[in-house]
């Protein structure tokens, strides 16, 4: 059995839910702990099946029990340990699907974990469902969500340009929509909990990381990684590696985390 494991869901659901992951240790005798997960850019709603998972977040610990949590953008690596007979299934939305709820204001919300009510959700899931049930539910759901809304909204739209222009300013963004920078960055801080400036940098962090994982060291030099994500130079790559995970690239040990799997 592996603890870590992947499953996708279709094209059009994708649009919002980018996929949805499981730490399996349900037929586990010991704990597994001091595992680390590492920013992205995407919200997760965390179904917790068996005993417990704990969470250290930058801002706090969480002893998360049986039930539906609903976890924020992190800004820094996050520790975990899971119980014996403990599973936990995640669905990993995009930056800009909580943005299609406008009634949660995430302003102040990041790198926290809040217990929720099943029913608050506005698709409803069995706590102890198998994946392809859990995937034909999201499926339906969100397939549903893009027809209603085949026009994106202001938050898409600018993940969307920041995905194809990576080293972008705000003032270039608000030209592209024709809005003021202020309204931008309030709609987007409200959405997401993050400024654009800092979403930006965990974009250009993560595709780091992502290039070192799997790359081979030897040959791929740090000061290539540097300059190819447009950091000013190697240290400065360094001093920003440092403030998310808190090594340095070189003795970062993949080993130590759940990264995404190569599609």
């Amino acid at each position: 059995m592996n603890l870590y494991s992947e499953h996708y869901v279709t094209q059009k659901a994708e649009r919002f839910v980018n996929k949805i992951w499981c730490l399996d240790n349900s037929i586990g005798e010991s704990l597994i702990e001091n595992k680390l997960v590492l920013p992205n850019g995407c919200f997760n709603l965390a179904i917790v099946t068996g005993n417990a998972i704990e969470v250290h977040t930058s801002k706090n610990k969480y002893e998360m029990n049986k039930g539906i949590y609903f976890c924020s953008q992190m800004t820094n690596k996050v520790l975990v340990n899971i119980q014996p007979k403990t599973k936990v299934t995640i669905i990993q939305l995009h930056t800009w699907t909580l943005s299609m709820f406008p009634k949660y204001d995430l302003s102040n919300f990041t790198d926290s974990i809040l217990k929720i009510n099943p029913e608050e959700l506005p698709f409803k899931i069995q706590i102890d469902a198998e994946i392809e049930t859990l995937l034909k539910t999201i499926n339906t759901y969100f397939e549903e969500l893009s027809d209603l809304h085949s026009d994106k909204n202001m938050i898409e739209k600018i993940c969307e340009i920041i995905k194809k222009q990576e080293e972008i300013s705000v003032s270039e963004i608000s030209k592209d929509l024709k809005s003021s920078q202020r309204l931008l960055q309030i709609k987007f801080k409200t959405a997401t909990g993050l400024t654009i400036k800092k979403y930006i940098q965990i974009l250009k962090f993560r595709k780091s990381v992502d290039q070192m994982v799997n790359s081979d060291l030897e040959k791929l030099k740090l000061t290539d990684v540097a300059l190819y994500n447009k950091y000013f130079d190697q240290s400065h790559f360094i001093k920003k590696f440092k403030d998310v995970t808190k090594t340095t690239p070189k003795m970062f040990d993949p080993n130590s985390y759940f990264l995404s799997q190569k599609r």
